[in-house]
């Protein structure tokens, strides 16, 4: 996917209805009060450095239409999910996959981009972008 074909989905999402119940849609998947989109998936070493560069780019075009974002951490909110507590969706598992996420706030709505993945180590990840839009404040 393109950068260009990225912004045209989180754009999408801004401003498109919740899903009544959770579950896949045609862009990810969703749920009351909640989008979740893939970006970027991809393998191996070799995709790290283009990984890191779509993440960088996103960040940097979302900073300039919407401002300086939050960098919030999902430590917490993990821990607590993992104590039992109830973590409402999209958190639930942002919190599972990303360590932290880069946060911008708009009319009513959190727009939150996630990017993990490891290469090389124990229990491999691919490398991810996911974004989510959702009107739920974080945890």
């Amino acid at each position: 996917m393109t950068t260009a074909q990225q912004l045209a989905v989180i754009e999408l999402l801004r401003i498109r209805a919740f899903p009544a119940e959770r579950g896949p849609t045609e862009l990810g998947r969703g749920g009351p009060g909640y989008h979740l989109a893939e970006l970027f998936q991809a393998d191996g070493t070799a995709d790290a450095g283009q990984h890191g560069a779509e993440h960088t780019a996103l960040t940097g075009l979302l900073t300039a239409r919407f401002g300086e974002p939050h960098h919030i951490s999902l430590w917490s909110v993990r821990t607590r999910a993992n104590a039992g507590e109830e973590i409402p969706d999209p958190w639930r598992e942002l919190s599972d996959s990303f360590e932290y996420l880069h946060l911008w706030r708009w009319e009513g709505r959190w727009l939150a981009l996630g990017a993990a993945g490891e290469a090389g180590a124990a229990g491999e990840r691919p490398f991810r972008i996911v974004v989510a839009v959702t009107e739920t404040d974080p945890p």
